[in-house]
This record gives C-alpha cells, structure tokens and sequence, in this order.
C-alpha cells in the first residue's frame, strides 16, 4: 500500500483537478490510498475531497506541517507520499516517485514541477525551478525535498518525528526536514519524471511576496542548520552571492552621497551583479527566449526579496527560544575548521620524513602498494577515501567475507577480527602505535574527516545502523575521537555511538583539546588497538 497524502486549506478551487489525476495513476488505484487534510477550511474542500473518494481527516487550522503530520497518523502505506492541493500529478507521478525506493538505501525522493503557464513571470518561475533542478541532478544523494512532489518511508518519516510544527504557514518546513533527515545519512534522491502540474506565480506582487517569506522562514531555518547557509544540494550558489551583492550595493547606495569614492563600488557591486546573473540568463536564451526581457528584473527582485525576508526573520527570531537547536553553531564549525587545517598542515609537515621511512619498511616487509585507500562513510552519510598506510596483505578485503560471522557482525556492528592472519608483521606495528593513521592528516586538510570527531566508519557497518546510530553522521569523523581515547577497539557499538553521541550533543572547542591531548597517552597504552 501506498499513501499520498494532500493538505487543504481552502482549496475548492483546485483540489478537483489534484484529486481527478491521483485518481487515473497509472498503477493501480486499489494500491494506494489518497488522504485529504482539510487544515480548518470554510469552503467546501471537505466535501470536494470526499466527493473524489479521498479518506478526509479534519483538524483545526495549524498549517501544512501540522495538516502533513496528521495524514502521515492516517497512513496505511509503507511509503508516504506528498503533494499540494493546488498541484496536478502526472498520470505515472507515484510511479516514477516511488521507483527510487527500489533500493533499500533510498529513504526519501523528490520530484519536479511542471506548468502550461503562458504568462511571461511564470515562465521565468519554471525556468526558475528547472535551473535547479539541473543542480540536484548531478548529484547522486541531495538534501533538499519540496512537498509538491516528495516521498518518504513512513517508518523513516515517523522516528524523525516529520515536519517542524514551528512552521506555522507553507514555507520551508519540507527543506527542514530533509536536512535533519541527510544530516543523519539517509539518502534522498531527485526523481526527475516524478511531475506536477502548478500554478505559479503570475505577477510581480506574488512573485516579492513568496520570496519575501520564504526568506523570512529561512532565518529560522539556518539557525539549526547554520552549514546549509554555505551549501545546500538545492539552491545556486550564484544566488547566495547575488543576495550578498545587492547587500554591499545598497550600502554603497547609501554612502555615495557623503563619500565620492563609494561611487566606485557602486560601478563595481553592480558589475559583479549583472556577471552573476549571465549563466541563468542564457539558459533562458536557450529554452524559452521571450522571457529574457523580464529574467534580469526577476533576479534583481528575488535576491531583494529573500534578503529583505532574511534580515526580518533575523530580528525576528534572534532572541527568540526554538525547538531545535544546530549540531554545532557558526563559530564553533568555523574555529573547529580552522584548528583542522593548522592542525593538519603541521601533522603533514612533521609526518613526512616518517612516512617515507614506513614506506621502505612496508615495501620490504610485503609486496603490494604503500597506500590503502577505502571507502568510508563521511559527515551527513557522504562517502570519502580515507587514506591509511597498508597494514594488511594486499588484496585483504577480498578476503573479509569468508573470515567474518555475518551473525555476529549483525549483532555487533564494531567486529573486529583479533590476531587478523590478513595484518602483516610491519602492519601490526603501524596498528600498535597507530602510524598506519598519519596519512589522514589528508583527509582533514581536504575537508573530509576532522582532526577530533566520530570514529570514520565502513560502508557495511552503517547498512547495520539504526536511526540512533545514524545521529553520530551529525559531524565530520576524525582522526581521533571519543572512542580512542576511551578503549579504542574494545567498545561495543552501542557504547561506542553513546561516547560519540555525548561529543557531539555537548560540544566545545576545549573538548576537541583535550581529546587531542589525551589521544598520545591512549595510543602509547596500545589498549583496544589491534
């Protein structure tokens, strides 16, 4: 079974054509159920949605997040899908949304929107999304799902707890979700032929309106996913850059008139600006050339408006307490980084002479290469190759399947093999001392892992994980961590993951300090190390 689930509020004049093409889907319509939210309606959206065979569920009027919650309370289905009462669902649309779900990795997808729209501002909106939607698909996993056209496992939907009630109108809680829900490692990927048909904004007043809010929301937002102000697999970077210079340009503006050299950097903000927009306004060359007269005007109007909302939002909710709180704040993350990157630059310098010695000594004490490279799952589930100095015998994970108890490995994800036949004899001393790690004084300098963080964990044992062991993706794995210096190899997983957990909902800079300074005397005691 499969569950759509459709929040209302009075929506009569457009819930029938949602409802009339969830009705003529492609599979079968004894597969799936459609559930109708009406959020608090005064019209007749209660009885358009029976009327079109929809299960209704009735609240009082709380919002989208709220009226999606409920629905998902409704749902038989084991995945849960999504869309809006004013969107109209191509005939193979919970088709196309649920064949990512194929893999059992996948825990989340996202659609795209379509519109017959000839009004030249919704046109540009499509353009718009389209844009996008050219990012997310040169990414393999995205963090960023819109309602329009979104799936998830109930099961997952339901132990993340759903959409933030925070929200009270349509704005970003679905953008909410989905970065809690990568942040912790799930995959969510774009399913491109998964459309709805919408209506979009076709004046300039909607258009300012939507972005404002949307804008004003997103200070909320990034006060508990401060990272995502850098990065986010959904929005240009272009964009961010365009908000800054309007910024700059209008305090520049404001300056002229006191200071003639401000005059300069008004010429130069809005030269930069219009560089900017070039990529966006060729695509718009390309695919639907009359609304390149109204893109430059619409870009200028969507960096003001989402800025303007921005900074509203900030003074909004500055001082304001929330129910979330981030993994770690801005300035923590920006310190942190930059101990790594001084950190990891004077490791290297210092470990160069040594690693070319272990080199030798690797070369004579066993054929194969000096270097072992691995796949290991990285901060918000993103895989990296981490690099360690070979302490095994080459070709030693082709081994690993005949040797491990699957069994045992599933009752105990951190297994590790003792006296592994596979470690050579210069291998058992890197391990000892812990030298075969020294390379990934790399890895922090390229980003990947952290000078101080959760243990760098193998693809197979994060198949294993729960949604509790997944919260320990939250950061950046390191070097070292609470687990080495707390028995290393010894630790159950459970225990492990408590360790990480208190780091990570506890952390301090000074923290990472100590831990580094009691990760010598750890290594030295050799205790978990094999």
């Amino acid at each position: 079974m499969i569950s759509v689930v459709v929040p209302a509020y009075n929506a009569a004049g457009s819930l029938g054509a949602c409802l009339r093409a969830l009705n003529q889907q492609t599979i079968p319509r004894n597969q799936y159920q459609v559930i109708v939210v009406d959020d608090g309606s005064t019209d007749d959206t209660a009885t358009l949605a029976k009327a079109n065979g929809a299960v209704v569920v009735s609240q009082p009027n709380q919002g989208p997040a709220v009226a999606r919650n409920r629905g998902v309370q409704e749902a038989q289905g084991e995945l849960v899908l999504f869309t809006d009462s004013d969107c109209e669902p191509m005939p193979d649309w919970i088709q196309q949304l649920c064949a990512p779900f194929a893999s059992p990795e996948v825990a989340g997808a996202k659609g795209a929107y379509r519109t017959r729209q000839h009004e030249l501002m919704a046109r540009f909106v499509q353009l718009e999304y389209e844009d996008k939607y050219d990012r997310l698909a040169q990414q393999p996993r995205i963090d960023f799902v819109d309602t329009y056209s979104a799936a998830y496992r109930r099961e997952v939907f339901v132990e993340n707890g759903g959409f933030e009630p925070a929200f009270s109108t349509a704005s970003v809680e679905d953008q909410e979700l989905s970065f809690r829900l990568s942040q912790k490692g799930y995959q969510l990927v774009f399913a491109p032929a998964a459309q709805v048909y919408h209506q979009h904004d076709c004046s300039v007043g909607e258009y300012v309106r939507r972005k404002f809010g949307i804008g004003y929301w997103k200070a909320l937002l990034v006060r508990w996913h401060p990272e995502k102000v850098v990065r986010d697999s959904h929005t240009p970077q272009t964009l961010k850059l365009q908000i800054v210079l309007l910024g700059l340009l209008g305090m520049a503006l404001a300056a002229w008139p006191i200071w003639k050299a401000a005059g300069w950097g008004v010429l130069g903000l809005a030269a930069a600006f219009m560089l900017s927009t070039v990529p966006f306004l060729l695509k718009v060359l390309r695919r639907d050339p009359p609304v390149l007269p109204v893109a430059l005007p619409a870009l200028t109007l969507r960096a003001l408006a989402l800025g303007a909302g921005m900074a509203v939002g900030y003074a909004h909710f500055a001082f304001r307490p929330t129910p979330r709180k981030p993994v770690i704040g801005p300035f923590n993350r920006a310190a942190k980084r930059l101990l790594d990157v001084i950190g990891a630059l004077l490791g290297l310098v210092v470990a160069a002479p040594l690693v070319v010695l272990l080199a030798i000594l690797i070369k004579l004490d066993s054929p194969g290469p000096v270097f072992f490279r691995q796949a290991r799952v990285g901060e918000n589930g993103r895989l990296f190759w981490i690099i360690k100095l070979r302490s095994m015998v080459d070709g030693a994970e082709a081994q690993l399947d005949e040797m491990i108890d699957v069994e045992r490995l599933a009752d105990s994800p951190a297994f590790k093999i003792k006296d592994d036949p596979r470690v050579t004899r210069m291998g058992r001393l890197l391990r000892r001392a812990s030298l075969d790690e020294l390379p990934q004084f790399w890895n922090v300098l390229t980003g990947d892992m952290s000078l101080v963080g959760p243990r760098p964990e193998e693809v197979r044992i994060t198949q294993l994980y729960n949604d509790w062991h997944r919260r320990r993706l939250a950061l950046k794995p390191g070097m070292t961590g609470p687990m080495q210096v707390n028995g290393r190899g010894n630790l159950p997983l459970d225990e492990r993951v408590r360790l990480e957990l208190d780091y990570i909902e506890h952390y301090s800079l000074w923290r990472d300090i100590v831990i580094l300074a009691r990760t010598l005397p750890a290594i030295i005691s050799g205790r978990g190390a094999y």
